[in-house]
């Protein structure tokens, strides 16, 4: 099985700058508490991921995690500016754009290639006076790096982050225009697409948004009930191996044998929730939600085939078009050099989602007859051999046999979170875009002082 362990929590904040917090998008994420993972299910949900669709195939249909799903489960905004722009593969760029945002630049031996790591971030954030607004802004850069590092892009190693996203930050005030939910769901459909292969070992990404995905979207696979009134719904699940100490060592033929009696009306709703506990600011973001449109970020170009999943947004399910063909953008990676713009690169996929008003979806399926029975026989016919998965080859589970369950706690008194699951109503918001040139963000250039052998300025200086 594939290793599926690299669950974080987001390192934890001062109190003190919230509001800037708020001001970003990124207050909610910061919420997030400890949520441990169940490598067997994600397993199974990886055998059953096809990357020309960008979805799970299961017996009553296909199945995806989208922008609406990115929104409820780890409450970033969605709708806005694509996260895009300039790579620079040098050194030195690196060193001015820390100069210039933060007044301090790492070693080299603080980076690995064009990844810096997370305890240098961890270490400046620690050493921010906050006594003052600059300062504040500069701590919660600092805290956004971290959970671009460990929640939102996460490598295998868990150790570092790319310093691309640093140029997006440069404007305090606009961090919140960004489309950090897409660029999220991006990289978690290239982990799914790269975990398909055979000599793939581990599975990196925003593991914390695919399980808890499974978790509403299945609920039948959940370790524990929800508690509908949690925001964002990724914490229902905070510390569940306490309350289901036994739920981490089902197996993968369990999640395979669930998966294959998965009926309809098991999928396609989502958990209830209270809607007064979900921001005003992320619900107008649901005009966008359903759009069929390229998923950017940098060079990470995936599709999001709403059309296939329909019935994920209370609509009727027809035979979908023909799936998406990404071509060479869909396998680029950023080894070697690669000193490029990639919204240039990508200008054609940049455009469609700059059009994703005009992409959203519409019951426009009810005239016909019977159009579930139609889109039905169509799936089994194209996919049906591969929708049956419990008679493979099973493989143990790699933590080893259980442990003898803990014993029985009493039972708690107060409410029992039991609650049926139906599809959510948001109120739709129509907004109109508000695009910009992604050719401002450009490379840095700063004069360097030496200190001690680290490059700084702006006042801040480290000395060994």
């Amino acid at each position: 099985m594939l290793m599926c362990d690299h669950l974080h929590p987001p390192d934890p904040y001062n109190q003190i700058v919230e509001s800037q917090l708020r001001e970003t998008g990124f207050y909610y994420v910061s919420q997030i508490g400890v949520i441990k993972g169940q490598s067997a299910m994600i397993n199974a949900l990886i055998e059953r991921w096809r990357l020309e669709t960008h979805t799970f195939h299961f017996l009553v249909g296909e199945c995806a995690v989208t922008l609406e799903d990115v929104a409820v489960i780890l409450g970033l905004p969605t709708n806005g500016l694509l996260v895009t722009g300039p790579t620079m593969s040098s050194f030195e760029a690196l060193e001015a754009e820390c100069l210039h945002q933060f007044g301090i630049a790492p070693r080299k031996t603080n980076c690995r290639g064009s990844f810096i790591k997370l305890k240098w971030f961890r270490g400046l954030k620690d050493r921010i006076m906050l006594n003052d607004d600059v300062h504040m802004q500069m701590y919660v850069k600092c805290h956004i790096m971290l959970l671009f590092g460990t929640i939102l892009f996460a490598d295998k190693s868990g150790t570092a982050v790319h310093w691309k996203f640093l140029p997006l930050l440069r404007n305090f005030g606009g961090i919140i225009q960004f489309s950090w939910g897409s660029a999220c769901l991006a990289h978690l459909y290239r982990s799914l697409c790269r975990a398909t292969r055979v000599d793939c070992k581990e599975m990196d990404g925003p593991l914390t948004l695919l399980v808890a995905w499974a978790w509403i979207r299945l609920p039948f696979l959940a370790p524990i009930p929800g508690n509908p009134r949690v925001f964002p719904i990724a914490n229902r699940w905070h510390n569940w191996d306490c309350q289901n100490y036994a739920y981490r060592y089902k197996t993968l033929a369990h999640y395979r044998r669930l998966l294959d009696d998965l009926q309809e009306g098991q999928a396609y709703d989502i958990g209830y929730i209270d809607l007064d506990v979900i921001s005003l600011a992320i619900r107008h973001n649901s005009v966008i939600w359903s759009v069929t449109v390229p998923l950017i970020s940098f060079e990470c170009i995936e599709w999001h085939a709403t059309d296939r999943v329909r019935r994920q947004f209370g609509l009727t399910q027809g035979v979908p078009n023909q799936e998406r063909d990404l071509g060479a953008s869909h396998g680029e990676v950023l080894t070697g050099p690669k000193n490029q713009d990639w919204a240039d690169t990508h200008s054609l996929w940049v455009m469609q989602w700059t059009n994703r008003y005009s992409h959203t979806l519409s019951d426009d399926l009810e005239h016909l007859h019977y159009p579930l029975e139609i889109y039905m026989h169509w799936y089994r016919e194209a996919f049906g051999d591969h929708l049956q998965l419990s008679n493979l080859v099973f493989e143990e589970n790699p933590e080893g046999p259980p442990p003898p369950p803990p014993p029985p706690e009493p039972p708690q008194q107060g409410v029992e979170y039991f609650a049926p699951y139906f599809r959510l109503i948001y109120p739709i918001v129509h907004t109109s875009p508000d695009e910009s040139i992604f050719s401002q963000i450009t490379p840095l250039n700063s004069s360097n002082d030496n200190v001690n052998g680290i490059t700084t300025s702006n006042g801040f200086s480290h000395t060994n």
